[in-house]
């Protein structure tokens, strides 16, 4: 059989001098044959077979050190555990990057909307697909004290997306919203802020369902000008004779990343859902 050298061995199989020295080196992959005089490295074409298993384990995740005790053990039931568990940890790894695909996705389709947006407080009927939202109650009413108070409420539900393994690339999709009942009253008091959540992700609760329908909807700028906006829009549809149907929900559509006195620059849609009398 024919002396395979250290390079031609690594030629062979697409892998470098360097690690088969180290496969050696921790008995991984020792050569077939050393010669004592020259000290040089010889290996058998047969041996191709366990390095392409050291290779496959390796394309799995698995270490160096797991890969040489699951062959040193010819334990087929130990390989079969390690790469179940591998094939979870893959599974988790595709979901992750799936969630950020999709919260990149809908930024850009997010920063479209603000560049194709109608002109600042002009009151709009559109028709909105259902959505899903996490809601979180902060306990602190949002229309008090302000931004700052806002700020505290966003690290509140940061802190309690962390706490729960919650995605964090949903945290650019928030809002707040409003319940019906004190809606009509023109009561502004709510302490429920939620994240818009993408359909893959599947917590067992806190999750609810925004309906699809007509939505009367205007946009605006000024964080601090809420209010005025959602009574105008409370107006329109009082004078239309439309009928309200649901909750107020308050939209951050983009986060502008123009900071003006250290503050937020939002770009927000307030929307409430309506039916024609």
């Amino acid at each position: 059989m024919e002396k395979l050298t250290i390079g031609k061995m690594a030629k062979l199989n697409n892998i470098s001098e360097q690690a088969l020295r180290l496969y050696d080196k921790i008995g991984l992959l020792k050569p077939y044959y050393v010669d004592e005089s020259t000290g040089y490295r010889y290996y058998n074409i047969k041996q191709c077979a366990r390095l392409d298993m050291i290779q496959y384990m390796k394309e799995f995740g698995m270490n160096l050190k797991q890969i040489k005790e699951h062959l040193d053990n010819n334990n087929v039931q130990l390989i079969q555990e390690v790469l179940e568990c591998q094939k979870k940890i893959l599974d988790e790894n595709i979901l992750a990057l799936t969630q950020k695909k999709n919260a990149i996705t809908k930024s850009i389709e997010d920063y479209k909307r603000y560049t194709s947006s109608p002109k600042e407080g002009v009151v709009l009927i559109e028709y909105i697909p259902e959505r899903r939202i996490y809601c979180y109650d902060c306990g602190v009413n949002i229309y008090n004290n302000g931004i700052e108070n806002y700020e505290y409420m966003l690290r509140e539900l940061k802190n309690h997306i962390l706490l729960h393994k919650l995605p964090m690339v949903y945290f650019c999709n928030v809002g707040s919203i409003l319940r019906k009942n004190r809606l009509v009253m023109e009561d502004f008091y709510s302490t429920e802020i939620f994240l818009f959540i993408a359909p893959e992700f599947q917590p067992k609760e806190g999750i609810e369902v925004i309906q699809s329908g007509t939505f009367a909807c205007i946009y605006f700028h000024d964080f601090y000008e809420e209010k005025n906006y959602a009574k105008k829009l409370l107006e329109h549809i009082e004078n239309q004779g439309y009928k309200i149907v649901g909750d107020y929900i308050c939209e951050v559509i983009a986060e502008l990343p123009v900071f003006s006195n250290n503050e937020r620059n939002l770009f927000i849609k307030l929307q409430i859902p309506i039916d024609f009398k």
